[in-house]
C-alpha cells in the first residue's frame, strides 16, 4: 500500500519555519507539527533563498525579485513588438488606399 503524498499551503509552511524559529530547534517543531525534520529544513533554505516569493505553489517557478522583474519585462517587451507589427500593417493598408484614391 503506498502512501499518499501530503501538500501543505504556503501559509503552513511559513508558519512551520517560524514555529521552528521561536523553538529554537528544527527536530521540536517537526514532532508538534508531525511532519520530518528534513521537511522544514527544505522550507526554510526555500525561505531564506527567495523571501516572499518562496513556496509559489501549484508548480509555479520560484522567482527572486528580479528574475519577476526580467520575467515582466519580457512579457512587455513581446507586447510592445505585437503593437509596432500591427501598426506597421495598418500603415500599410492605409497608404494603399490612400494611393487608390488619388488615382481615381
Amino acid at each position: 500500500m503506498s502512501k499518499q503524498k501530503r501538500s501543505y499551503t504556503a501559509v503552513y509552511k511559513r508558519n512551520a519555519v517560524k514555529l521552528s524559529e521561536e523553538k529554537g530547534n528544527v527536530a521540536k517543531a517537526a514532532r508538534e507539527l508531525g511532519i520530518g525534520a528534513q521537511l522544514i529544513h527544505r522550507w526554510k533554505k526555500e525561505q531564506g533563498e527567495f523571501k516572499h516569493n518562496s513556496f509559489p505553489g501549484h508548480g509555479k517557478a520560484k522567482l527572486t525579485d528580479e528574475g519577476r522583474e526580467i520575467a515582466r519585462l519580457k512579457k512587455e517587451l513581446h507586447y510592445t513588438k505585437m503593437e509596432a507589427e500591427i501598426l506597421k500593417k495598418a500603415i500599410g493598408i492605409f497608404s494603399a488606399n490612400d494611393s487608390k484614391n488619388l488615382g481615381s
